[in-house]
């Protein structure tokens, strides 16, 4: 029997409720889910690949199903073939995620015609829900408990502590 494999890329910088809403029901669709955490500088990540990784990890625990989390610093296509993936796992929250995520997969689609796209729209109370957003709440002081988990929040109180808030000068 072969196994279906299914890739959820992204930087998780940091992993928010929408993103587990994603990965619980993407885990359904297949055999084995991997949770790809790639490195984006152009993001400007607030914690570090392995951070990211050992979250991610954390938050993954206890979801029914083979989920596995690795980093990646190459093209996607090249990295879901190297897992054997036969699907990448996006999830959608309004129409303009869907116009980059449809020139995305048109171009994936051009490097590996072998491995599809599959789009999961977010859950409607967690579509507004972006990590870019988050950290710009938490840099300002904001109340993010309602985006992210318990633990992420801890994690996010900490760093800011750290790096220093924004507005507070």
């Amino acid at each position: 029997m072969t196994t279906r494999t299914g890739v959820y890329p992204g930087t998780f910088d940091p992993i928010t409720l929408g993103h587990m809403d994603i990965i619980r029901r993407g885990a359904k669709l297949v055999d084995r889910l991997v949770i790809g955490v790639t490195t984006n500088p152009s993001k400007n990540p607030m914690f570090s690949v392995e951070e990211r990784m050992e979250m991610v990890k954390r938050e993954v625990e206890g979801i029914a199903g083979e989920i596995h989390v690795v980093s990646f610093d190459s093209l996607l296509m090249d990295f879901a073939e190297r897992e054997g993936a036969s699907m990448i796992v996006r999830g959608l929250r309004a129409v303009a995620d869907f116009e980059y995520e449809y020139q995305m997969a048109g171009m994936n689609q051009q490097l590996n015609d072998r491995i599809e796209t599959v789009f999961l729209m977010a859950d409607v109370s967690l579509q507004p829900i972006a990590s870019r957003l988050v950290k710009e709440i938490a840099l300002y002081g904001g109340d993010i408990r309602k985006f992210v988990s318990p633990a992420v929040n801890d994690e996010m109180v900490t760093r800011i502590a750290t790096i220093g808030r924004k507005g507070s000068g």
